[in-house]
């Protein structure tokens, strides 16, 4: 099992919020580009603010998109979350698009992660292959396909998205279900035969949840986000107003 590691999600667009949380004891941050309003020029920024602290800086993407990952990955990614991985030919569409020819048909392009063109050999050769692609199990035909989806060499972990999963077996929010406990259960069972990250979303800003995925043997872990960090630290310091 590969060992613990914790970071966050940050959707607000914002320089000074990717500099503020990376100077606390997170080892990575995730700029969220699907549920968010972040562009790229921002998110290059961010990426530096992030990476200037001596964090990684990670990036969901907004879909399963060559393009979108070719961009994030030039801006100097350290690591790509792809959302909706829903079968293996969509797990193998996304490591396509993260690996350099003959792995993959990823574009060349010379943009920061590659020195602007001074650095593209040890870029090529050092970095690009060992860029993590974390895929998002979602769905209920991606718990189905699991085995067929850790397998691949390219995937170096998942990140089980539970609403979205009861989502699409109609019971959207039911953790309660046995239908959606059976698939968050099987998951579970899946994921830790493999020696590949497994991914949670401890949404509320409470630690003693992030310690109870660690027992479960999660050891991908995102601690809430910027968003709900600042809400309810707000709330919290009024609740006697």
């Amino acid at each position: 099992m590969l060992e613990k590691s914790i970071g966050s999600w940050i959707t607000i667009p914002s320089v000074s919020i990717a500099e503020i949380m990376a100077d606390t004891s997170f080892d990575w941050l995730c700029i969220d580009m699907e549920h968010s309003v972040t562009d790229y020029a921002v998110a290059q920024q961010m990426m530096m603010a992030i990476q200037g602290k001596g964090k990684k800086a990670f990036v969901r993407v907004g879909e399963n998109n060559p393009l979108l990952i070719k961009r994030v990955l030039d801006a100097g990614a350290d690591g790509i979350i792809v959302p909706s991985v829903n079968s293996r030919e969509d797990a193998v569409r996304a490591i396509n698009a993260l690996k350099y020819p003959p792995v993959g048909n990823r574009g060349v392009g010379l943009a920061r992660a590659q020195g602007y063109g001074f650095n593209f050999e040890t870029y090529r050769d050092e970095i690009a292959p060992n860029i993590p692609l974390i895929a998002q199990i979602e769905h209920i035909n991606a718990i189905n396909e699991l085995e067929s989806i850790l397998e691949l060499e390219g995937i170096d972990g998942t990140f089980i998205g539970p609403y979205d999963l009861s989502g699409s077996m109609g019971k959207p929010g039911q953790y309660d279900d046995e239908d959606v406990r059976n698939a968050i259960g099987r998951y579970e069972r899946v994921a830790k035969m493999y020696n590949k990250s497994i991914g949670f979303h401890v949404v509320k800003p409470d630690y003693s949840l992030v310690k109870e995925k660690l027992d479960k043997g999660y050891n991908f872990i995102a601690f809430s986000f910027d968003a709900y960090f600042l809400g309810n630290s707000i709330r919290e310091q009024l609740k006697n107003k």
